[in-house]
């Protein structure tokens, strides 16, 4: 698969699916952008080389989206907050002078069809590792002319997934330094992007009926219904970042460390989820503000504020570029992503053994879906995620802990027990724990653990095929960004021990680790989270009356 490069975007984070043949000295016909994740028209590495491609050949160039019918079960919850982004980037797009054609049915029969009646020359799309979206780009070079070329475009992530690494990685102590020593090539401004030189001249684009639309994604999945906490949109998520009303680096970053863990203080919280998962924001813009703003911050580290400041920019760093890579790099290079088969050997060994052991209580789907457990906590966290499309981070993060030690920050990774350093100001920098560092010198800190709710669902069910089917089931009907590497990664974290290591063996668990209502309750205000969910729900219920 061979590597193409345009003046304003990196060779590596472009693959050529399809050589046209015979090779034309240039682009004649359009360049269309088969547009998927990455639906935004700013800071789009997919969107800056389709309209690159054009510009250098003097060719038009249009943008294609296709709705599918509920892809991957999607509900009102998702489709409406996707096809709501798509309105506001149609609008976008024409200022642009880029036109947007939204087509529905099956892609490998809309997309050839389209290529073919305007000419096309040339197909750009963006990246998914999903298997299914995979097979789809095989079919369609397979039904285009030969002699339209198909480039793909790394758009999601900062450091493209086969650049980062090109094998499954084992965990995040595998792959950060591989990340971190490309970051300098990868981590760079965007530039602007030209409006096109030629002005499309085949299919018009036709008006779409946006409200129509919405209404119908609506009644089609209206069981999972939109949730109003979150503004769909390229200048929603931009908001959410950085505003100056609210926004996560302006105002609520400086608590992201300390409050992050607790789940009764979400306004610490990014917000950025649902914006990053439908590509309504580049997680290389939130990247790059981030580490802007940590180089506007004082170098003293005798002020707790700083301290507690530049710890909270370098834990945001480090989930949304190495562990949101991870994840990527997990889905692409294992195709049973969402299988017990996709687990390491031990993880699979070990949960086959404690396959047939006793459980304490046996739940179904239905029971678990409807939050009908004794354990109050468990069924707290269910009806958040059903009612608000969401769970607090801490039910589904990695945890770390923190070491303060001759000025300088030692992050300890407890998932792979890996330590890295925070220099300022640049970004962290692989180093092994050292010596002088003591228990005494730990700074005082939240422990984060991740999917208490996932492991539950292990212990509660017949089995672990069966556990790992009813919580991908759960996380991608109801979370808002449900159907994404992250919630497939954390579930096969916290079920399968992917990214993670044997522990000590256990009735049901075996070696995967165990996690418990009692750690929970020494962590947070438990009975704070299950008051504060039920108020949610009760308001909730209140305001669709």
């Amino acid at each position: 698969m061979s590597r193409l490069t345009t003046p304003s975007v990196q060779a590596g984070r472009i693959r050529v699916l399809k050589e046209a043949t015979p090779s034309p000295p240039s682009i004649s016909g359009p360049v269309v952008y088969w547009m998927f994740r990455d639906q935004r028209s700013s800071d789009n590495w997919a969107l800056i080389h389709a309209v690159d491609l054009a510009n250098r050949s003097g060719a038009p160039v249009a943008v294609l989206f296709n709705l599918f019918h509920r892809f991957l079960g999607a509900h009102a919850r998702q489709l409406g907050f996707m096809v709501r982004g798509l309105r506001e980037l149609r609008r976008n797009l024409d200022s642009m002078g880029i036109p947007f054609f939204l087509l529905r049915g099956e892609a490998v029969e809309n997309v050839p069809d389209f290529l073919e009646e305007c000419g096309a020359s040339a197909l750009v799309t963006d990246f998914s590792p999903f298997r299914e979206v995979q097979r789809w780009k095989d079919e369609i070079c397979r039904r285009v002319g030969a002699s339209v070329s198909v480039h793909e475009v790394d758009a999601h992530n900062i450091v493209p997934v086969w650049v980062a690494s090109g094998k499954l990685e084992y965990s995040a102590k595998t792959i950060r330094t591989k990340i971190h020593r490309l970051l300098p090539e990868y981590l760079i401004e965007f530039p602007d992007i030209r409006p096109p030189d030629r002005k499309w001249k085949g299919r018009n684009a036709l008006e779409i009926g946006w409200e129509g639309l919405i209404a119908e994604v609506s009644r089609e999945g209206a069981d999972v219904p939109e949730v109003d906490w979150c503004e769909p949109g390229e200048t929603a998520a931009r908001e959410v970042l950085l505003g100056s009303k609210n926004g996560f680096l302006m105002k609520r970053l400086k608590n992201y460390y300390n409050e992050r863990n607790d789940p009764l203080k979400t306004k610490s919280l990014s917000g950025l989820s649902p914006y990053l998962h439908f590509g309504q924001i580049s997680t290389q813009r939130c990247a790059l503000e981030a580490r802007a703003f940590r180089k506007t911050c004082p170098q003293s580290f005798e002020i707790v504020f700083t301290r507690d400041l530049l710890k909270s920019v370098d834990t945001f760093l480090e989930e949304m570029i190495v562990r949101r890579e991870l994840a990527e790099n997990f889905c692409f290079y294992q195709p049973q992503y969402d299988s017990l088969q996709g687990a390491w050997e031990w993880a699979r060994k070990t949960l086959m053994d404690h396959a047939s052991d006793k459980r304490e209580h046996i739940y179904t789907k239905e029971q678990l879906e409807q939050a009908k457990t004794a354990d109050p906590l468990w069924n707290a966290s269910q009806l958040e995620m059903v009612h608000m499309g969401k769970m607090h981070g801490f039910m589904r993060q990695a945890w770390i802990g923190y070491f303060n030690s001759r000025h300088q920050y030692w992050v300890l990774s407890m998932v792979d027990n890996q330590v890295f350093s925070f220099a300022i100001p640049t970004y962290p920098a692989l180093i092994p724990l050292p010596k002088r560092a003591k228990e005494s010198e730990i700074l005082p800190s939240k422990i984060e653990k991740r999917m208490y709710w996932a492991k539950k669902i292990l212990e509660w069910t017949k089995g672990p095929e069966e556990a790992l089917s009813i919580a991908i089931y759960l996380n991608d009907k109801y979370e808002i960004d449900g159907r994404d590497p992250n919630g497939y990664v954390g579930c096969m974290w916290s079920i399968c021990g992917v990214h993670d290591q044997g522990w000590k063996e256990r009735p049901v668990f075996g070696k995967i680790r165990y996690m418990n209502y009692a750690g929970c309750k020494r962590k947070f205000d438990v009975d704070g989270y299950i008051s504060y969910v039920k108020k949610l729900v009760g308001d909730t219920k209140k305001r669709k009356r």
